[in-house]
């Protein structure tokens, strides 16, 4: 807090795969154990790990050949990657190469045991992976072992009314199972209740814009401990605060 200038930990050697160099790094979480970084270097199809030690020079390998596009993290330090290029999320133990399917492999597609371009995961605390199902409209939940998912949020085609999404991205899910979700090309940040039907719009939804109730392609979502709601406010290039009652 208080920085007017950041730090490089991790890249910063330009763009490339040598394990100094990250090439369109798409997510990444903290491991407070190893006191380390975990990275999806998207283009590189890999996870790499990188310590925070101010010695590090380069990261090492996690997880290589995976078409990884986001992240997640369990209590139990189980990690989740979603990977479009299978359409699938897997668990991984850390250390381990292949992990576990928890969510799709079964193909693309729109069936209950399908994913179609899974980005955005959120694990709680019973193991349970959401995954925000991007070109199914919908979000999933996918119960610890199951087969199937179960969907949570839309589900109803692409479109803007409260039963619908386009294309949903960040994701949250509070102890109640209140699901929040950026609804990216509807430009606004939904609440869905757990069990509810249809949606609540709780920020944006005032069409493409720049005002400062406005969104252009929320992408990402995440709360502090006081309760504000950061959205990333992707074609605006910025990022904004709200307190959500």
């Amino acid at each position: 807090m208080g920085d007017t200038n950041g730090q490089v930990v991790a890249g910063g050697n330009d763009k490339g795969r040598r394990l100094n160099q990250l090439n369109l790094p798409t997510d990444v979480l903290i491991d407070k154990e190893t006191d380390s970084l975990i990275i999806c270097d998207y283009v590189n199809q890999r996870v790499v790990r990188w310590f925070r030690r101010s010695d590090t020079t380069e990261g090492e390998m996690f997880v290589d050949n995976i078409g990884c596009n986001e992240l997640a993290m369990d209590n139990q330090r189980y990690l989740y990657i979603s990977t479009t290029v299978k359409h699938e999320v897997r668990r991984y133990q850390i250390g381990e190469k292949n992990g576990t399917l928890v969510a799709g492999g079964n193909g693309q597609g729109a069936g209950l045991n399908q994913l179609n371009w899974p980005t955005y995961i959120y694990v709680d605390q019973q193991q349970a992976v959401y995954v925000s199902d991007q070109y199914n409209y919908r979000v999933m939940k996918w119960n610890k072992g199951a087969k199937e998912g179960i969907v949570v949020a839309g589900g109803q085609g692409e479109g803007n009314a409260l039963t619908q999404l386009s294309n949903p991205r960040g994701l949250f899910v509070d102890t109640l199972g209140t699901i929040y979700v950026a609804d990216m090309a509807n430009h606004r940040v939904m609440r869905w209740p757990k069990g509810a039907k249809q949606g609540t719009v709780i920020v944006g939804g005032n069409g493409y814009g720049e005002g400062a109730n406005q969104f252009s392609g929320p992408i990402c979502l995440s709360f502090d401990r006081h309760g504000n709601l950061y959205v990333v406010d992707y074609w605006n290039s910025r990022v904004q605060r709200f307190s959500i009652e």
